[in-house]
This record gives structure tokens, sequence and C-alpha cells, in this order.
């Protein structure tokens, strides 16, 4: 376990720094940066991200990929699935789920003038964002499909986020469309406050889509209850892809085993 610069307790597994911290704690990160002058972002890793980002650094992919999580100001942890092969690796990683810290953060008022930028969505998430912070002014962009390969469109979001000065932002493009956009946000230099990278969550929110049962989750079954609703979407990315972070665990633990041997620590990161 190491610490950021700010102080923040840290732990490595699968070449990720995650934070160990709890949703409370994360909940007070985010309240203290809302009205800081430099830009920050959250992202929250689940195995999906895992699996992409392992996939590119073996095949030489999207070289913007590790670093859009790395250069990420918290790291947090959005998998059991995760979470338990931490644990079999001697590893305590706390889970901190993206879609339960956003629903925490937008269940309580924000501060009266609180500025949001969502960027993605739709008209029913805005007016539900809208309804439920009705003290705070939202403003939304759109940006076109292929976001991820389109640099103009990155920039078009960077720039609508510059100007719109939030406080919040949330992004709802998916991954990891969302990571590189915050990215270049961050680069850019030229915005302030916190970004979070909230996936499908205003979807759970506005009831678009349902959540896994709590017994679901607490069984690391989510994925499978998110299969069986959206099978036709989803079946690929669990069913093929998903699988390979066994692979990609035992693979990175027997490095890190090998690791320890001349530094008495399984926690650094390999990949």
């Amino acid at each position: 376990m190491s610490n950021t610069a700010a102080g923040q307790a840290e732990v490595g597994f699968l070449g990720l720094r995650f934070a160990s911290m709890r949703e409370q704690d994360a909940l007070a990160w985010i309240a203290a940066r809302r009205d800081a002058p430099a830009f920050a972002y959250l992202v929250t890793p689940n195995v999906d991200h895992v699996v992409r980002l392992a996939r590119a650094a073996r095949d030489g992919g999207d070289a913007m990929l590790w670093p859009a999580y790395e250069e990420a100001d918290l790291r947090l942890c959005d998998s059991r699935i995760l979470a338990l092969l931490a644990r079999w690796s001697g590893i305590d990683l706390p889970v901190v789920a993206g879609s339960d810290l956003t629903a925490r953060l937008l269940g309580s008022p924000l501060p009266a003038g609180t500025r949001i930028a969502l960027i993605g969505g739709n008209e029913p998430q805005r007016r539900w964002l809208a309804a439920a912070q009705p003290q705070a002014e939202v403003a939304q962009h759109q940006p076109p499909m292929g976001l991820r390969t389109n640099p103009a469109a990155q920039l078009e979001v960077a720039r609508f986020i510059e100007q719109a000065r939030p406080h919040l932002t949330l992004l709802t493009v998916g991954a990891p469309q969302s990571e590189l956009v915050a990215q270049l946000v961050k680069r850019r230099g030229q915005a302030g406050g916190v970004a979070l990278c909230v996936g499908a969550s205003l979807e759970f929110l506005t009831g678009e889509k349902r959540r896994a049962p709590r017994l679901w989750q607490a069984a690391r079954l989510e994925w499978a209850y998110r299969l069986l609703s959206e099978p036709r979407r989803l079946w690929r990315r669990y069913l093929v892809e998903g699988p390979a972070i066994f692979a990609i665990w035992w693979r990175w633990r027997s490095r890190a085993a090998d690791d320890a041997v001349g530094t008495g620590s399984v926690n650094d990161p390999a990949r």
C-alpha cells in the first residue's frame, strides 16, 4: 500500500493504483473539489475496463488508454469480482460502486448555485437531474456517436466544459470515451471542479434500466442480472471478453510473486 500526493492511501492491483477508501470518503473527496480551480476526475474501473486495458497493453492498442486511467485523480474499484481476485492475492481492495456513489451524490441537495455539466445522456436524464437538484444549474452537451475515435468531437466536449465552468461534470458517454475526454480536459488545464465517469448510473436513477437487486450484487452476480436484462447488447462483454480477467489476474499474480522474491511485496503493479 502507498499514499498519493494528497495523502490518500492506495493499493496496487492489476497494474492500477486504486484508492483504499469507502463510499463516504469518496463523497467527501468530491465535495472538497467542487470549487477547486484545477480540474480533477474520478474513474471507477471494473472487469470490462481492466480487460480492455490489458488488451491495449498486449496488442499495442490505443496508447492513450492506460494514461487516461493513470492520470485520474481518484480510481475506485467498481467490481466485486476484482475485489474477490484481490482478496485471493492477499490484498484488501474496497468496492465503491459507481452507480451507488452517483445515487448518493445526487440523492442529497448540492449547494445552491452548483453548476452541473451533463455530457451525453438524453432529455429524460436532464429533466431528472434538474428535478433532483432544482437549486443547481444544468448544462447538457450531447456529442456525436464515435466519440472515442473523433478528436474534434472530444475537443468540442472539452471546450463546452471549459465554457460552462461546472463545479460537477457527469460524463455518461461510456468507457473509455468518458475517461479519454476527462484526461483531455485535465491536460488542457482550463477547467475546474470535479468530473465523474458515471457510465449507466443516470439510466438506473431514471428507471430506464434496472439495477440488480442487492442479493444479486452481494453474490457477485450483478453481471448476470445485466446480461439477462440486455442479452443482445451485453452477451459478448460478459460471456466472451469478461472471462479473460481470470487469465489476466493469474499472469499478474505470477509476475507479482516473482517480483516479491526480490522486493518483499506482491502489490507492485505488473501488466
